[in-house]
C-alpha cells in the first residue's frame, strides 16, 4: 500500500490497531465521518443493512473523487455510535432497544460540498433511498475507556459489563457519551471467534 495514501488506521494506529485486551485510557481527537442513524436489531433491520450499504456506496464514491485529485485514501472502517434509554440493553443484547449512527471516518480536506456530491454520484449509479440521509456528523469523544476486544459481537457483554459494573467506579469516571464500536475485522471474510473490535467509551 502506498505511504502516501491517507489511511486512518495507520493515522491514528491507537484508535485503530489498539493491543491492549483490558480498558485503557486514551485522548481522542476531533473526526468527520459519514453518518446514518437509525434503531433496531443490525442482525434483522432492513434499515440498518441499507445503511450500512448506503455509507459505503458514498465513501467510495468520496474515494475515487478525491483519487481523481490527486489525494489517493483508503476507505476506513464501519463504525458505530449505540445508545439507548436503559444502558443495560447493552449487556443484556437486548437488541431491538438500541439506537445507533453508523460511521465511516474522513480526512479533514473531504468538505460537506465533496459529500453532497458523492451523495449525487452515488444516487445516480444506484438506486439507494438511504443515500439521501448520509450525513457528515464531527464527533470528538476526548478522554475515552478502550479495549480491544477479540471474538463474536455476543461476546461484548462481559467485557461492558466489567465496563460499567467496576472498571468506571475503581477509576473514578463516569460516561459522557454513546458506547462506540469500530469494526476492524470484516465478518464476511473473518470467523467470529477471530473477528477484532474496538470498544470506546468517551468518560469524564
Amino acid at each position: 500500500m502506498s505511504a502516501d495514501r491517507y489511511d486512518v488506521k495507520r493515522e491514528l494506529k491507537r484508535l485503530y490497531a489498539p493491543k491492549n485486551t483490558d480498558w485503557a485510557l486514551v485522548d481522542v481527537p476531533e473526526q468527520q465521518f459519514l453518518a446514518v442513524d437509525g434503531r433496531g436489531d443490525p442482525n434483522t433491520s432492513p434499515d440498518y443493512a441499507r445503511a450500512v450499504e448506503a455509507l459505503y456506496t458514498v465513501a467510495y464514491a468520496i474515494k475515487f473523487t478525491s483519487k481523481r485529485a490527486g489525494r489517493d485514501l483508503v476507505v476506513a472502517p464501519l463504525e458505530g455510535l449505540w445508545w439507548a434509554d436503559d444502558p443495560e440493553v447493552f449487556t443484556t443484547r437486548a437488541k431491538d432497544s438500541w439506537h445507533w449512527r453508523m460511521l465511516i471516518s474522513q480526512p479533514d480536506w473531504i468538505t460537506e460540498e465533496a459529500i453532497e456530491e458523492a451523495k449525487r454520484v452515488a444516487s445516480a449509479k444506484k438506486d439507494l433511498p438511504t443515500v439521501a440521509d448520509v450525513h457528515r456528523h464531527v464527533l470528538h469523544e476526548g478522554t475515552s475507556a478502550q479495549v480491544l476486544h477479540i471474538g463474536p459481537y455476543d461476546d461484548e457483554g462481559p467485557v461492558l459489563a466489567r465496563l460499567h459494573g467496576e472498571w468506571l467506579r475503581t477509576n473514578g469516571l463516569r460516561m459522557t457519551g454513546p458506547h462506540h464500536e469500530v469494526y476492524v475485522g470484516d465478518p464476511r471474510r473473518t470467523e467470529p471467534a477471530r473477528l477484532r473490535t474496538v470498544l470506546r467509551q468517551p468518560v469524564r
